[in-house]
């Protein structure tokens, strides 16, 4: 969750279910009346369909003509990962010569404020949202009240319940199921089928962290030989409001409870650097790592590889890009035109420090928070850290 605090804030009963149900309900096309005209339903935007990363198509096919105003409404926008996620929603709105407004909010984790941002976006006449919906199912009455306004609004990541293709548009993510599945798998062949394991995640109760434990404790059951720690604090992820600050105070307790952890899946690499950094200063072995790409977070493997051979680490993309086809749906919902790109995309493992075809990349001319799968290149990554 690519993204700092990555990317929420409320608790939600079954939450590793809700994300998927969410992104995945439907399977097909919306219904079309074929009458609405632009601000009307959905119709002709696919939700639910599965495909990859280059299955997204130009922003061209779905600009059209009228004015339109578009927004990007975060639940919490203070880390890089969605520094990066606006820079590319701004960009790729800006490509449509007839938007005539890009407006941005932040929640900052505060579902109340979310809810706010969300009906003043509304009350100034935005046609297309785009969010990051940390809120979970508490945003849903929110967001069907902004729908039944003639509002076009598509989540991303982190779904608000409902039913895609009716409460809203469609709710756009990667697999996340399989996601953290993949991620847990490599881990445990990596530590060995046995061990300690941990999961660290974003706030609290976000349906996004949940998911991704799910797909975890799935691989995990698959071998017997694995501790998940969660089980002994919950049974959910552990918070680490997706900061590397936080992360690294969080990680320094548990290396205190727990002593011996053998592996860690992570759902934000950037976050990830302040738990390395524990474990650094603990002097405790660094152990298996995973998590979504973030350029120090690789930059701290060639650091530490030849004193920590047990360190190593495997990343998915951060798929901050998954904003340019939300906006697309968006778009084309408010414009009644045909749009098939799909809603979850489906990841694979593009770091691996035992791979030699997969090794991490380390860009020292971009900072630490650059992420090099955002979709952003590195000449425009460096203009944006230098904000």
């Amino acid at each position: 969750m690519s993204r700092t605090s990555k990317h929420t804030a409320v608790a939600v009963a079954a939450a590793s279910g809700l994300l998927l149900a969410a992104c995945s309900s439907g399977g097909g096309t919306g219904s079309s009346s074929g009458q609405a005209e632009p601000g009307g339903s959905a119709g002709t935007v696919s939700v639910g369909k599965q495909g990859v990363q280059a299955d997204i198509q130009d922003v061209s096919k779905f600009c059209g003509s009228k004015p339109i105003k578009v927004a990007l409404a975060d639940g919490f926008g203070g880390n890089s990962w969605r520094k990066t996620t606006r820079a590319l929603f701004e960009a790729e709105a800006k490509k449509c010569p007839n938007i005539t407004k890009i407006l941005y909010t932040d929640a900052q984790a505060d579902p109340q404020k979310a809810i706010a941002d969300i009906n003043g976006l509304v009350a100034q006449g935005v046609n297309v949202i785009v969010s990051f919906a940390d809120a979970g199912e508490a945003l849903l009455p929110t967001v069907q009240a902004a729908t039944a306004a003639g509002v076009k609004f598509v989540s991303i990541v982190a779904c608000p319940g409902g039913k895609p293709g009716e409460d809203y548009v469609d709710c756009v993510s990667e697999n996340v199921d399989t996601y953290g599945y993949g991620l847990a798998k490599w881990t445990i062949e990596k530590m060995g089928g046995k061990g300690n394991l941990v999961m660290t995640g974003g706030q609290a109760g976000n349906p996004y962290s949940a998911a991704v434990y799910k797909g975890l404790k799935r691989a995990a059951a698959e071998n017997p030989g694995v501790k998940i720690l969660n089980e002994q604090m919950g049974d959910v992820p552990v918070d680490t409001g997706w900061e590397p600050g936080k992360t690294k105070q969080v990680m320094a307790g548990l290396i205190t409870k727990f002593g011996q952890i053998d592996g860690v899946v992570a759902d934000y690499g950037g976050g990830s650097v302040g738990g390395i950094e524990a474990f650094l200063e603990s002097g405790r072995p660094l152990p298996v790592w995973s998590a979504n790409d973030s350029n120090q977070f690789a930059c701290l493997y060639y650091e530490n590889k030849d004193k920590q051979p047990s360190f190593q680490l495997a990343t998915m993309s951060s798929r901050n890009w998954v904003v340019i086809p939300a906006l697309h749906k968006g778009l084309a919902a408010y414009n009644k035109l045909a749009n098939d790109e799909p809603s979850i995309y489906n990841l694979d493992i593009i770091e691996d420090s035992t791979d030699q075809a997969k090794q991490p990349k380390c860009e020292k001319s971009l900072p630490n928070d650059a992420i090099l799968s955002s979709g952003l290149s590195v000449a425009q990554l460096q203009e944006l850290f230098k904000q």
